[in-house]
């Protein structure tokens, strides 16, 4: 009896060490090949837990700044499947690229390196490598205005402009970073990639706090082949908007409206 209560408490133990969750990749490598410079390369990696446990993935670290991952938070019950989302900024940043992202978790190996790569190349690396044929049918960046006056706003304030970017090309067009020499305009979400022909509204948020009238040449990239999207943003920018704020407009002070 004595023999058979041991071997008993040994099987337990072998099934509880055996009850784990794996997370299977389809692949930890992606490699997008030449990318146009200004896109966000985006790719999901795919895996199953084929354990028998849930497993939950405590953190994915990025091994630099320009590669922003995303990934399922919650359990992935055995049989279940989820992603590892990798998203890399190519703006301003040309040539090969080899990036890591670290996932941590629960599972039976509780640290997987996943791996991006790539070489961007600029436009007109990009224009250089196309047929003329081929070049007819990248994607277009069309905007439906060039400005947009917020008027008067409080320093440090976010306001959102909302501009309808359409694509008149042949291709799904592809908007990339914002850049602004005051470093103080962006997206309000990360827009999603638009069909040939189809239009976006993409909101763009603006926090100046620099007094004064201020107008903000803005950058928006893509892959459209034939340059990249300007437009500029403006505003007068007041200390705070109290309605006993003075603003001073042809040397006479008046009560703010």
């Amino acid at each position: 009896m004595k023999h058979l209560f041991f071997f008993l408490l040994t099987l337990l133990g072998a099934s509880a060490a055996q009850a784990q969750g794996v997370l299977t990749f389809e692949k930890e490598l992606h490699d997008f090949g030449q990318v146009p410079e200004g896109t966000m390369a985006t790719h999901e990696f795919r895996f199953k837990n084929t354990g028998n446990q849930p497993v939950i993935i405590a953190n994915v670290q990025a091994s630099c700044g320009c590669t922003t991952p995303d990934w399922t938070k919650t359990p992935i019950l055995p049989g279940k499947s989820g992603i590892v989302k990798a998203v890399y900024s190519s703006a301003g940043r040309p040539g090969i690229f080899n990036k890591t992202v670290t996932v941590t978790s629960n599972a039976t190996t509780p640290s997987t390196v996943l791996t991006i790569k790539g070489n961007v190349l600029n436009k007109e690396q990009m224009k250089s490598r196309l047929t003329p044929a081929q070049l007819a049918q990248s994607p277009r960046l069309t905007l439906d205005r060039a400005t947009h006056d917020f008027g008067k706003m409080e320093a440090g304030q976010a306001l959102t402009a909302r501009f309808k970017v359409t694509n008149t090309g042949k291709q799904d067009l592809v908007l990339g970073a914002i850049s602004s020499p005051c470093y103080c305009v962006g997206y309000k979400n990360v827009p999603s990639p638009i069909k040939p022909g189809q239009s976006a509204m993409v909101e763009l948020v603006y926090s100046q706090r620099k007094l004064g009238l201020q107008q903000e040449p803005v950058t928006i990239t893509s892959n459209d082949l034939t340059g990249d999207a300007q437009l500029t943003l403006s505003a007068f920018v007041l200390k705070d908007l109290n309605a006993g704020s003075m603003v001073k407009e042809s040397a006479t002070s008046v009560p703010f409206k």
